[in-house]
């Protein structure tokens, strides 16, 4: 089984959501707001210690105004084509 937590991917994903986050002028404590969460939560899936499903991401992009498929484009290019689960 390969491993996601700390793979390009998974990292490529990280830095999206910073990104997109601080592209919509946003603090980690506005977006937590936004998601009706803990700032905490949101350090968490920003610095890769928190995974997150497909469903979180489409409501994290929501909250910060960003284009899932772009967001995926940028994971999807730093996934390698052997790389399997």
């Amino acid at each position: 089984m390969a491993r996601t937590i700390r793979s390009p991917g998974h990292e490529a994903l990280c830095q999206a959501l910073i990104d997109a986050r601080k592209a919509a002028g946003l603090t980690q404590a506005e977006l937590a707001a936004r998601l009706q969460c803990h700032q905490s939560f949101v350090a968490r899936v920003e610095s890769g210690q928190r995974r997150i499903d497909v469903v979180e991401l489409v409501v994290l992009a929501r909250a910060l105004g960003a284009d899932v498929g772009e967001i995926l484009r940028l994971v999807e290019g730093q996934i390698p084509d052997d790389h399997r689960i």
